[in-house]
Order: structure tokens, then C-alpha cells, then sequence
């Protein structure tokens, strides 16, 4: 028989830390998603690019017409031009962890491909959403990339794995029936294994308080290699995530490497509570596990607050001691529901 699938082909979802040959972004292009802070988010944007332009290439999504702007912002941030590479993909919103393409290397030759997962605006919440379901395929073509297509909805925020083919998830999104009604436990597992080569998929249940997307793994849960998972921290039993990251944690003590040992779980403690009075979002999903890897590099999410910030940077630059770790200010990005690893995805290095 003929290999149709992605991992019958040969393809699996490597880590993010294996090595990458750009980060995507996908731009903010329409105002309107940003009430009152188009300028604001703009710059932070340009910021955060400059600060992956230090390390890798950046490749932006962005409507042609958008593209002599970008350029002014990115070089009024110094940003290192010889590392950014602009493409006419429209987009809608700038989520590019959820909507863009989740990449697949070939185990044998390293060459790529694109998966094209369905993208229904987290469970039709946030419209419109349809050229954003089109960035996949966009990237596969412009790339010149074999392209996998999937009729299963999944936003990459929403998977996290490591490089043995282990993947971790929550119940809250997957068993959603706003993402795929139809479908049970036992057929989405199937379709992760088939479409993203890997070989276990481990459950957690909620997602912090706040989260628009019902519970997305990279505000909760994260590989820093194979062996060591972190895990958002609240250790006051008064706060409503306080349980749900307990019952996440006994959860997390009962995985086990291909070899049978136990994770090494570290406690990573979310910020205190982020509010902005009469918004719609009564606390914001903010998390210092929402970071970014690069090559050399990880981007860490902040949020104003000095204690809790330099502990989340000092935790996890003891977690990845030969890379460079970068705090970049989220407040302003997570009012609208996430920070750095939502905002980007990342193109494993080829070969």
C-alpha cells in the first residue's frame, strides 16, 4: 500500500528547541481588533520581531499594502532587516501559534511539510477568521512544501510536544464539542498521531482563568526537554486556578518518558492577578509559560510586575542555561487573550 499519511511518509512535529530556520508572526494589520491600542500593539510587535531578528530569521504575514508600514516600524525598532522576510499573505487576526501552519520534518532526509489543521476562530467566538484559515496553505505554497490537509479543527496553542513523540493537551479544548462535535477522544488521537508523527497523547483537564481559547497547554504546560515539563504555579487556595492546576499536576506525576521514569516537574507561579477594570476579560490569561524558544534564545512573557517577572526569568533561564533569555513587556498583548507563544510558530531548520 501507499504511505498517505504524514507519519506513514515518514513525517513527525519536532520540539520547538530542535533547531528552527525561522519564526513566523502574522501582523496587526486591522486596527479594529485592537480597540484604542492599534499604535501601541504595533510597536510591541516591531519589538518583539527586532528581538528574534538578534537570533533568527522572522517571516511575517501581512497584506502587500501593509508591507511598506511594517518595514518603518521594524526598522524605527532596529531590527536586523537582513533577517526579516515580509509575505503577501492576508491575514485577520495576529495568532499565528493557532492558526498558522504546524510544520512536520521527515525523520530520514529533514526535508518539510505543512499540516493544515481547521481553524474555527477558537470554537467560532472571534470573526472573522477565514484568511486566516488560509495562512497554512499559503505558507505551503509559497515555501514550495508538501502540504497535509486536515478536516479536524486544532490550533497549535493548543498541542505541546517534545522530540520522543510525546504530546500533551487539554480535555478543555479537544473535547470541546465547539471545535469537533463529531469526534471522541479515540478519533483525535488517532488523527495527532497520523497527521504529526507522534506516538502518545497525554491529557490535562482546564485552562486558567481568563482564556478565551477554553484552555490552551502553552498557558499551563510546557516541555523544556525530554525529561522536565513546567508547569503554571498558584499556591493560593483561594484563587479559582489554584485546584485546577493541582488536579493538572497529579496528572502531569503520572506520565512517564519511553523509558518509564517520571518527569521532572517544575513549578513556574502565574503573575499576580492582571485586571483591567471594565474589560471583558475580568482577569487576563497571563502566564510566564507562554514563552517563546528561539535558537539561542528564549522570548519570556512579562507583565509589570518585578518580583513575578524576575522569578519567571530566573526560573526558566536556569531551565535553558545555554540560551539567552529575554523578557518582553505582554501586558498590553495579553488583553486580548495571549502573549509570545500565541503570536508566533516556529519552521524547523530543514536537513
Amino acid at each position: 500500500m501507499t504511505p498517505t499519511s504524514p507519519k506513514e511518509q515518514g513525517f513527525r512535529m519536532p520540539a520547538e528547541w530542535e533547531p528552527q530556520e525561522a519564526i513566523w508572526l502574522s501582523w496587526p494589520s486591522h486596527p479594529e481588533s485592537w480597540p484604542s491600542k492599534g499604535a501601541v500593539i504595533e510597536r510591541q510587535f516591531a519589538n518583539t520581531a527586532t528581538a528574534i531578528t538578534r537570533h533568527e530569521t522572522v517571516r511575517i504575514n501581512a497584506a502587500a499594502q501593509a508591507h511598506d508600514r511594517i518595514k518603518q516600524a521594524l526598522n524605527d525598532a532596529n531590527a536586523d532587516m537582513d533577517r526579516v522576510q515580509l509575505y503577501a499573505h492576508p491575514n485577520d487576526d495576529v495568532w499565528c501559534r493557532d492558526h498558522g501552519p504546524i510544520f512536520v520534518k521527515h525523520r530520514e532526509n529533514g526535508s518539510l511539510a505543512v499540516t493544515d489543521w481547521g481553524f474555527n476562530g477558537w470554537g467560532d467566538k472571534f470573526e472573522p477568521y477565514d484568511l486566516d484559515n488560509t495562512i497554512p496553505s499559503r505558507i505551503a505554497e509559497t515555501l514550495e512544501l508538501p502540504l497535509f490537509q486536515s478536516d479536524m479543527v486544532l490550533e497549535g496553542g493548543s498541542i505541546e510536544v517534545n522530540s520522543r513523540g510525546q504530546l500533551l493537551t487539554t480535555e478543555a479544548v479537544l473535547l470541546n464539542p465547539n471545535r469537533n462535535p463529531d469526534l471522541g477522544r479515540y478519533e483525535i488521537e488517532a488523527r495527532l498521531k497520523e497527521t504529526l508523527g507522534i506516538t502518545e497523547v497525554n491529557w490535562l483537564g482546564q485552562g486558567i482563568e481568563g482564556d478565551d481559547t477554553d484552555g490552551h497547554i502553552d498557558d499551563i504546560a510546557r516541555f523544556v526537554d525530554d525529561t522536565t515539563i513546567v508547569l503554571s504555579w498558584e499556591r493560593d487556595n483561594k484563587n479559582s486556578n489554584h485546584r485546577m492546576l493541582h488536579e493538572n499536576r497529579e496528572r502531569l506525576q503520572d506520565m512517564r518518558t519511553p523509558e518509564g521514569s517520571k518527569f521532572e516537574i517544575i513549578e513556574i507561579p502565574l503573575p499576580q492577578a492582571c485586571e483591567v477594570p471594565g474589560w471583558r476579560l475580568p482577569v487576563l490569561p497571563a502566564s510566564y509559560v507562554n514563552f517563546l524558544i528561539l535558537n539561542t534564545a528564549v522570548l519570556v512573557p512579562t507583565f509589570d510586575q518585578k518580583r513575578g517577572d524576575t522569578q519567571g526569568c530566573g526560573i526558566l533561564g536556569e531551565l535553558f542555561p545555554g540560551r539567552k533569555i529575554i523578557p518582553i513587556s505582554c501586558l498590553d498583548i495579553v488583553e486580548e487573550g495571549g502573549a509570545l507563544h500565541c503570536i508566533s510558530q516556529q519552521q524547523p531548520a530543514s536537513g
